[in-house]
């Protein structure tokens, strides 16, 4: 399976120099933050593939005018062939704009959202838009990580938290993938292609007769 990340950052390739079918083979786009919704309209438009989104900082726009046709992730878990994939957008606060978050708020999202996780039986893919404490963020107040995704991954083993927010272009030097136990903990700013097996089909249960 093939899932397109996008963070942060239009890409011309996508979009100014988009041409008919470079998005033929993608078979999910999953958004992590901060992009315009005309943007997200447009890649859900000519891959004609489900498009799922979290909130960035940035995106204000998206309160009155979410973009259309794509699936809003905040909170939430969704099955899609095989792969659970669950959102949580936002990042740190740093002033009083939208979409942003203190520790102890962020605690109280992912302990809401662990419900919905033991209901699916497990995650393997969390969308973020601030990436975990300490694993490709950085040391400002408005680019520093969540501690609240340390535990989760910790007790759920997701196999990618995948987010935005750190641009490798503000010079911090940050790699893009890192391994966190099981999870590896992906920078998806710009557009990057995931190539993933989607689980294996849970084996039907043999049925038990009885005999009197």
């Amino acid at each position: 399976m093939k899932i397109l990340l996008i963070a942060d950052e239009e890409a011309p390739y996508l979009w100014d120099y988009y041409q008919p079918g470079r998005l033929s083979d993608v078979d999910l786009i999953l958004s992590c933050g901060d992009l315009k919704q005309e943007y997200l309209e447009f890649l859900v438009t000519m891959a004609a593939k489900p498009l799922m989104y979290v909130h960035g900082n940035h995106d204000k726009g998206y309160v009155s005018f979410p973009p259309g046709g794509c699936d809003c992730l905040e909170d939430d878990l969704v099955v899609f062939q095989g792969l659970r994939i669950a959102g949580l957008g936002g990042c740190a606060r740093y002033n009083p704009g939208p979409f942003q978050y203190t520790e102890k708020e962020m605690e109280n999202r992912v302990g809401k959202l662990e419900k919905k996780i033991r209901k699916a039986g497990g995650l393997d893919i969390l969308i973020t838009h601030a990436p975990p404490r300490g694993l490709g963020d950085a040391p400002d107040n408005a680019h520093r990580g969540f501690e609240a995704f340390l535990p989760l991954m910790e007790r759920y083993h997701p196999r990618y938290l995948v987010h935005g927010h750190v641009h490798q272009s503000y010079g911090h030097n940050l790699p893009r993938q890192q391994q966190y136990g099981d999870t590896t903990v992906f920078n998806a700013v710009g557009w990057h292609i995931l190539e993933i097996d989607p689980p294996p089909a849970p084996e039907k249960k043999k049925k038990r007769y009885r005999f009197w």
